[in-house]
């Protein structure tokens, strides 16, 4: 049996809960295909004391989207152990705290429309129900917006958002797969951010682009910061656009 997908209309309450106490738990971190946004990486890469350059190697791989031409960042499964994260253990999720956002939204599933002309984004939900889900028979109903809150969504998916929103301007502007070293600049800015941290002074990264003294200062120790400085100098050196 496939998953059943159902659009949700703003406002409504949905019953799941997941615990130990579910007969399935962690069946869903098994068979894995788990993809990471770079704020997923900073997260996770804070949360075990690593180097961005430690975690990517240790517990990523990279691929090109076949869609975008972007590089793709995945967890590196356990192969042993019917690919499952490399991260979950019987008692559950040993990185819970900083687990990535298609962890935190599920069972929920989240798209972004934005309006040409105003710019504004729209967010649309659905419900994911997998057969081998028994967290749906919890008689535990929930809003949308307190299940956002209460997995601590809103810093992820606002980092997120501005992922996409450069996609979406790749994609617009510069369709079909990056020149090489067009992908590497993009997985330097957004995945590699200790490597990322250090260019810009060592190797003048910045040149040409418009950067307050401020925010450069901020970036140095505020990796959101630096995130976000990471976005728009992809944003410059790709695209040619500032902010």
């Amino acid at each position: 049996m496939e998953a059943e997908m159902t659009p949700l209309e703003s406002g409504a309450r949905f019953c799941f809960r997941c615990s130990p106490g579910v007969s399935c738990f962690n069946e869903c971190c098994r068979d894995l295909s788990q993809y990471l946004t770079p704020y997923d990486i900073l997260r996770l890469k804070n949360g075990l004391g690593l180097t961005s350059g430690e975690f990517l190697e240790q517990y990523t791989v990279r691929y090109v989207g076949p869609e975008t031409g972007l590089p793709v960042i995945a967890l590196k499964p356990n192969s042993s152990r019917e690919l499952e994260c490399p991260f979950v253990r019987p008692e559950g999720c040993t990185v819970y705290a900083d687990r990535p956002s298609s962890c935190r939204m599920y069972p929920l599933a989240r798209a972004v429309s934005r309006s040409r002309e105003t710019g504004v984004l729209t967010e649309h939900f659905a419900l994911l129900k997998e057969p081998h889900c028994q967290g749906f028979n919890e008689d535990a109903a929930i809003s949308i917006d307190a299940w956002i809150d209460q997995q601590g969504l809103a810093e992820y998916n606002a980092m997120n958002d501005r992922l996409m929103t450069l996609i979406s301007l790749k994609n617009r502007l510069l369709p079909g797969p990056l020149e090489p070293h067009q992908a590497d600049m993009w997985y330097l800015a957004l995945y590699d951010l200790d490597s990322f941290r250090q260019a810009p002074l060592e190797q003048d990264l910045l040149q040409g682009i418009s950067v307050k003294a401020e925010t450069l200062e901020k970036a140095k120790t505020d990796e959101v910061e630096l995130l976000k400085l990471g976005l728009e100098w992809v944003r410059f050196k790709l695209f040619g656009q500032a902010a």
